[in-house]
C-alpha cells in the first residue's frame, strides 16, 4: 500500500529540545536508573494549597464550558494581577489561554501570515521554532553571545535583520534559556525599533518575577507609545508552580487584534473551568507567594554554580532571573553527550538528564557545546545532579 503523505509543515516542525529525549529518559527508569531532571522547567515545589483546595472543593453539580475569553472573573483576576504591577488593563483587553504557549500560538499566528517573520534572539525558548514552523512562519534570528552575557547587540545589528516580511519581534525578560535580565536601555530599544519599523512586541512574561539581585524586570507595557503595538503572554506555570493548570492570558489593548483572537480562542472553545477557578486567589495576592520562591530560586542558582565551578572545563554566565543557567561544556556535540546520560552513564543506579543547547539556536551549529540546566529541584538533589554531570564529562571524553 502506498504510503500517504503528510505535510511539509509537519515534516518541517522541529522537536522540543527539551521534551525530544523523554523516551531514553524512560528507557532509563526501566532499567532501574534513577534520573535527576534538570532538562525541563518543571519545579519540585508544592503547588499552592489556595490552587488544590480550589479543585478539590469544586461545587457544581455541572462542569459547563466556560466562555471563549475566559471566565469574567479569571480575566478580573489577571486584571487585578497587572494592576498589582502598576499596570492598568481594561478586561476587555485579556484573555485566559491554555497556558502561555496557546498565548504564543495566538500572539505569532494573529501578526504574521506564512513567510512572513518574526525577530528572535538565539539563544530562544525552544518552542518558538515549533509555533513558528506550525504557521509558516520565519524566524529571524540575532545572535547573542556568551561574552556578552547574552544581552542584545546595539540597535543597528537588531535593525540588519529587519526586512519588508517582518512583523515583530518576540522577547523572554528574564530569559529563558540563558536566564539574562534585559537592561532598561535594552528594552528602550525595542521599543525604539518596533515604533521605527512599525513592528509588535510579543513580551513573554513568564518568569517576570523571579529576578535576583535586587534587581527587577522594565515591563513594555509602562510605555504608553507601544500600546497597539504590544502583545504580552503569561501564565501561572512557574510563578505559582501551577504547571498542569495551564492557564495563561494573552494580553493587548489593540483592538482589532483582540478581535482577531476571540476568533482563534473560539475554535477550541473554552480553557479548562475548574483549573481556571483555582487560580484566582493566586492572581489576587500574588506577592505573597512569588517573593518567598524568589528566594528559593536564587539559593539553587547559587548552588548550582557552586559546584559547576568545580568541574574542569566548564564556564558560564551568573543568571540574573528565571530558572535556568546555559553552561559551555568540555564537549563537541551536547545532542550526543545529552543521549549519551540516558543510555551509557550512570554513577551507583544514578544519572542526569539535561537539555542539549542546538534546539534553542535558529542559527545552524551552534549550541553543541552548551546545554541548559534548569535548577528546579532541591539543593541536595542539585549537588548530585552536577555531580553527576562531571562524573559523566569525564567519561564521556575518555
Amino acid at each position: 500500500m502506498k504510503n500517504i503523505s503528510i505535510s511539509q509543515r509537519a515534516l518541517n516542525t522541529p522537536a522540543s529540545a527539551v521534551r525530544k529525549l523523554v523516551p531514553l529518559a524512560d528507557a532509563a527508569k526501566k532499567r532501574g536508573i534513577k534520573v535527576y531532571h534538570v532538562n525541563i522547567g518543571q519545579p519540585d515545589l508544592p503547588t499552592p494549597k489556595k490552587i488544590i483546595s480550589k479543585i478539590k472543593n469544586f461545587k457544581a453539580e455541572t462542569l459547563e464550558y466556560a466562555p471563549s475569553p475566559g471566565l469574567l472573573e479569571t480575566r478580573m483576576a489577571w486584571q487585578k494581577f497587572y494592576k498589582d504591577k502598576g499596570i492598568n488593563f481594561e478586561v476587555e483587553d485579556l484573555f485566559v489561554t491554555n497556558g502561555g504557549s496557546e498565548a504564543l500560538i495566538f500572539a505569532f499566528a494573529a501578526i504574521a501570515d506564512p513567510g512572513d517573520e518574526i525577530i528572535v534572539f538565539d539563544p530562544f525558548y525552544t518552542s518558538y521554532a515549533i509555533i513558528a514552523a506550525m504557521n509558516n512562519i520565519v524566524l529571524k534570528p540575532v545572535l547573542t553571545k556568551a561574552a556578552d552575557g547574552f544581552h542584545l547587540p546595539v540597535q543597528s545589528v537588531i535593525e540588519n535583520a529587519i526586512s519588508r516580511r517582518t512583523k515583530g519581534i518576540v522577547i523572554c525578560n528574564p530569559n529563558n534559556p540563558t536566564g539574562t535580565l534585559y537592561t532598561d536601555n535594552e528594552v528602550e530599544t525595542l521599543i525604539n525599533i518596533s515604533i521605527k519599523h512599525n513592528l509588535y512586541i510579543i513580551s513573554d512574561e513568564t518568569y517576570q518575577e523571579i529576578v535576583f539581585d535586587g534587581k527587577r524586570v522594565l515591563p513594555f507595557a509602562s510605555f504608553p507609545k507601544i500600546r497597539n503595538q504590544l502583545i504580552i503572554t503569561d501564565s501561572v506555570s512557574k510563578r505559582f508552580n501551577s504547571c498542569g493548570a495551564r492557564i495563561g492570558s494573552f494580553v493587548s489593548r489593540n483592538k482589532d487584534l483582540m478581535r482577531a483572537v476571540l476568533r482563534f480562542a473560539q475554535s477550541r472553545l473554552c480553557v479548562a473551568t475548574v483549573e481556571q477557578l483555582a487560580v484566582i486567589p493566586l492572581l489576587n495576592d500574588y506577592k505573597s507567594y512569588t517573593e518567598k520562591i524568589r528566594d528559593v530560586y536564587a539559593k539553587r542558582r547559587n548552588t548550582v554554580m557552586t559546584e559547576l565551578k568545580k568541574i574542569p572545563g566548564i564556564s558560564f554566565i551568573p543568571p540574573e532571573g528565571a530558572f535556568y543557567i546555559m553552561p559551555k561544556l568540555p564537549i563537541l556535540d551536547s545532542d550526543d553527550f545529552a543521549t549519551f546520560l540516558l543510555t551509557k552513564f550512570s554513577d551507583h543506579g544514578e544519572t542526569v538528564m539535561v537539555a542539549p543547547a542546538s534546539g534553542f539556536y535558529a542559527t545552524a551549529g551552534l549550541g553543541k557545546d552548551e546545554i541548559r540546566i534548569a535548577y528546579v529541584l532541591e539543593e541536595k538533589k542539585l549537588r548530585r545532579a552536577m555531580d553527576l554531570l562531571g562524573l559523566a564529562i569525564k567519561k564521556y571524553n575518555k
